[in-house]
């Protein structure tokens, strides 16, 4: 018997239907002798549909009582589930984040969890009871109801399995896994049976979908072991992400994430100078905006090419930015790029294994895709290339470390 905490997301529970099987699922591991603590999302569009009405009132809606709107969807989710596992005879109580009192500090649409009292939960476990909590919301020391951004459920899960010292999170998804990459574009994509967590937090930062960098950073710091399964399959054991161990050191890559949302700004001919980089990022870290990439590069001249990149969304903001202070800076001339895209290797066996970038580059030149920019860490390397060679890339890489097939 273990103590599981189970988490729905909105597609999974997008239905009346759809609540009926996460119900049998639910059932059926608890006939197994299991605890369960089930962390559910708002029915698919719900959230979108209060974000749709409190923008038709007010545009931006008060912060506080606008977590107090968004909170509403998880509540109608967790009633619904609780009346459907009582229809079928298991006995289960449903909270609002509120009532189980998952304490977080004051930032209203991103609030931080601080704290959470397991007393209820534990009281409702011992006499046999399936919890149901909303997810996504807590309370603030002074009782205003918060949420937690996006990702918010998935948060909830990891922290109410790391307060309970449950033996596993289970996130269900519309996906039975992680896969290598997106089977949507390589079709050959393999589930992984494991990852460790340093490597889907690789995964995640460059635009995996299947999990919010949030959830996997809290997992990884309290070692909560996660499995990604499927809620509208019944077979398969889906991804195990935890602890690296040694099985996983035999993979050299583990998979290709890729993030189209990229652009690129390049200042050139810049006097070469101490403080010079400090200057240009502050001006965009003071509009609020991530930078990603970073290339300098000192020409004979004396002079200096600085190029980074950012989120598309951020690119015209960025660009004006420079702009607008290219003469206080020295600098000859702006170009940006909003049309580039990032491809990057994931694998803790490159710690151990030449020769992976070499790969990478030769496999890509032989299909004549020019690598614009390179990045490496100790277990990632990405390449950034024009967006129509994003998928030809993808598979090409895909194919050049047989990723198709088990380790």
């Amino acid at each position: 018997m273990a103590l599981i905490v189970q988490k729905y997301g909105g597609t999974s529970v997008g239905s009346t239907e759809r609540i009926a099987v996460v119900a049998e699922k639910i059932i059926a591991a608890r006939n197994q002798g299991h605890d369960l603590i089930v962390v559910v999302s708002a029915m698919s569009g719900e959230t979108n549909r209060l974000v749709a009405l409190a923008k038709s009132v007010a545009d931006p809606p008060s912060p506080r009582e606008f977590d107090v709107l968004l909170a509403t969807g998880e509540q109608v989710t967790i009633s619904l589930l609780s009346m459907a596992l009582e229809a079928r005879g298991c006995p289960a109580r449903s909270y609002t984040g509120a009532q189980v009192h998952i304490l977080t500090d004051s930032a209203y649409t991103k609030a931080r969890i601080l704290d959470i009292d397991d007393q209820r939960i534990h009281a409702d476990l011992a006499q046999g009871k399936v919890v149901v909590v909303a997810g996504f919301q807590g309370i603030d020391a002074e009782g205003n109801i918060t949420t937690l951004g996006r990702g918010g459920s998935d948060t909830t899960a990891v922290a109410l399995a790391t307060a309970l010292k449950a033996d596993e999170c289970q996130i269900y998804t519309d996906v039975d896994g992680v896969y290598t990459t997106d089977p949507r574009v390589v079709p050959e994509a393999r589930r992984l049976d494991k990852i460790c967590f340093e490597e889907m937090l690789e995964m995640a930062s460059l635009g995996s979908k299947v999990l919010q960098i949030r959830s996997v950073e809290f997992a990884s710091k309290y070692k909560v072991p996660l499995r990604v399964l499927s809620s509208f399959t019944e077979e398969g054991q889906g991804t195990l992400i935890a602890p690296e161990d040694k099985t996983m050191e035999q993979a050299l890559i583990s998979g290709i994430a890729f993030n189209r949302d990229e652009a690129k700004l390049t200042l050139l001919g810049v006097q070469d100078s101490p403080g010079f980089a400090a200057q240009i990022l502050g001006h965009i870290a003071d509009a609020n905006i991530e930078v990603d990439m970073i290339i300098q590069n000192i020409g004979a001249d004396g002079t200096t090419d600085f190029t980074f990149t950012v989120h598309r969304n951020d690119y015209q903001t960025a660009f004006s930015i420079l702009q607008n202070h290219a003469k206080d800076l020295g600098v000859r001339e702006v170009q940006g790029d909003e049309h580039i895209v990032k491809i990057s290797l994931v694998g803790v066996g490159m710690r151990s294994h030449a020769g992976i970038a070499s790969t990478m580059f030769k496999a890509l030149a032989e299909e004549g895709i020019n690598i614009q920019m390179i990045s490496t860490s100790e277990i990632k390397i990405s390449v950034v290339l024009h967006e129509k060679y994003l998928e030809l890339g993808v598979r090409t890489l895909h194919a050049a470390f047989n990723l198709e097939q088990a380790a």
